[in-house]
C-alpha cells in the first residue's frame, strides 16, 4: 500500500511541510510507506510549499506592514517566482499585540516583487492571504515607482489612512513588469468597494472599527477616482472586478498591472505537480486547519479530492464541522479531527498538533494494514 500525503498548512500551528512530516511519521510507525507533497492554495504558506516542492528559496529584505525592515522569503523555480503577502508585510509582521488598520502598508509586497523580477521569471505568482493593510495596493505600486500626491501636489505615504487624500497618481517613472505573466492565485472574489468590498468584509479582521471601515471604504473610493483622473479610465471597472478586494486591495493593484486571477487551489496543485505524484497511490491523505461548509467552495481539500478520483481521500483537520452525510459530497471517505482526540484547543499549539497528527497518521496506517 502506498499513501500520498498532501496537506495544506494548519494555520497558526504548523506549515504544510511539517503537517506532512508528522502524518508520514505516524504512517511509517504502522508500517505504511508514503510520499509527501506539501501544498498551498495561494494563501500564507505558499512560498514554503513551493520551496518544499523544490523551488529555490531566496531571502529578501522588505518593509513589514508597519514599515520596519524585515527578512522575507520568495521562491523561484521552473520559470516562476512565488511572492506572498504573509511573510513580507502580512499580519504576522506587525509589532506584537498591535493592529494598524489605517497605517499598515503593502509596500513590502511590492519590494519583494521587484526583487523577484531580478530572476527574470516568466510568471510572477502572487499569494495574497494574511494581509495586514487596506491600502488599495498603494504600497505595492509605490515600490514599483508609482507616486501619490494630494490636491496641492504633496507626496503621500502609501497607506489606508492617506487613500482618501490622493488626488493624482503618477506612474510615468514606474517600473512595469514587461514580458512577465502576473498570476494572482486565490479564492477571494470580493470587489474593492462597497458592502462586499475590502474594507467592509476584511477590515474588521485587521482591527478596524466600524468608523474606520467607513473611512477606509471612502478612501478606496477616492483612490479609484484618482486613478481614473490620472490615465486609468477603466479604474472603476477594475475596482468592481471579482478579486479586486483581495488583500485589502492588492488585488486591485495587481489587476491594474495586467494580472489575472485564477483558482488558488487549482493553480498550486498544477504548480506543485500534484498530478505527477498521484499515479500509484492507494490513498491520499490531505487536510488543513479547519474543514467546514465553506470547504466545498473551491478550498484545497475538496479540489484535491475531485482531482484524485477514484483514489480515496482522507482529510485530517484541526477541527471539522461536517457531518458524516457531508463527507461523500465533499469528496472524502473519512475525516479525522484533532478535536476528537483532545479537549484542548490545538490552534496555536504546535507541539500538541504535532503529537496528534502523528497519532492520527498511525491510526490511518493501522486501519489500512488491517483492511482485507
Amino acid at each position: 500500500m502506498r499513501v500520498l500525503v498532501a496537506p495544506d498548512k494548519f494555520k497558526g500551528s504548523l506549515a504544510a511541510s511539517e503537517v506532512a512530516d508528522r502524518l508520514a511519521e505516524g504512517l511509517a510507525a504502522a508500517g505504511v510507506d508514503s510520499d509527501r507533497i506539501p501544498l498551498a492554495d495561494g494563501g500564507d504558506g505558499s512560498v514554503d510549499a513551493a520551496v518544499a516542492a523544490g523551488f529555490a528559496p531566496h531571502p529578501v529584505t522588505v518593509a513589514g506592514a508597519a514599515g520596519a525592515p524585515r527578512c522575507g522569503l520568495i521562491a523561484v523555480g521552473d520559470g516562476a517566482a512565488v511572492v506572498e503577502v504573509a511573510n513580507t508585510c502580512g499580519l504576522t509582521t506587525l509589532p506584537a499585540g498591535r493592529m494598524l488598520p489605517l497605517d499598515a502598508s503593502s509596500l513590502g509586497m511590492g519590494q519583494a516583487m521587484s526583487q523577484a523580477l531580478r530572476y527574470r521569471p516568466r510568471r510572477l505568482v502572487l499569494a495574497l492571504g494574511g494581509s495586514a493593510s487596506t491600502d488599495g495596493g498603494m504600497g505595492l505600486l509605490a515600490a514599483l515607482g508609482f507616486t501619490f500626491a494630494d490636491a496641492r501636489g504633496r507626496p503621500l505615504r502609501a497607506c489606508g489612512r492617506n487613500s482618501g487624500r490622493v488626488h493624482t497618481v503618477d506612474s510615468s517613472r514606474a517600473a512595469r513588469p514587461t514580458g512577465v505573466e502576473i498570476v494572482v492565485a486565490g479564492d477571494v472574489t470580493n470587489p474593492l468597494l462597497g458592502p462586499d468590498g475590502a474594507a467592509a468584509v476584511y477590515g474588521p479582521q485587521k482591527g478596524a472599527t466600524a468608523a474606520e471601515v467607513r473611512f477606509l471604504d471612502a478612501g478606496l473610493n477616492n483612490l479609484v477616482r484618482a486613478f481614473a483622473r490620472s490615465g486609468y479610465p477603466d479604474a472603476m471597472a477594475v475596482a468592481a472586478t471579482a478579486g479586486a478586494g483581495s488583500a485589502g486591495g492588492i488585488g486591485f493593484a495587481a489587476l491594474l498591472l495586467g494580472g489575472k486571477f485564477v483558482s488558488g487551489a487549482e493553480y498550486f496543485l498544477d504548480l506543485l505537480e500534484f498530478d505527477r505524484h498521484l499515479p500509484g497511490a492507494d490513498l491520499v491523505v490531505t487536510g488543513e486547519g479547519s474543514i467546514d461548509e465553506q470547504t466545498a467552495n473551491g478550498k484545497l481539500p475538496t479540489v484535491l479530492a475531485r482531482r484524485s478520483h477514484p483514489v480515496p481521500v482522507i482529510a485530517v483537520a484541526g477541527r471539522s464541522t461536517l457531518s458524516r452525510e457531508q463527507w461523500g459530497p465533499a469528496g472524502f471517505t473519512d475525516i479525522y479531527s484533532l478535536g476528537d482526540y483532545t479537549d484542548r484547543d490545538t490552534a496555536g499549539d504546535p507541539e500538541l498538533t504535532r503529537q496528534l497528527l502523528t497519532r492520527i497518521g498511525r491510526q490511518i496506517g493501522r486501519t489500512m494494514a488491517a483492511a482485507p
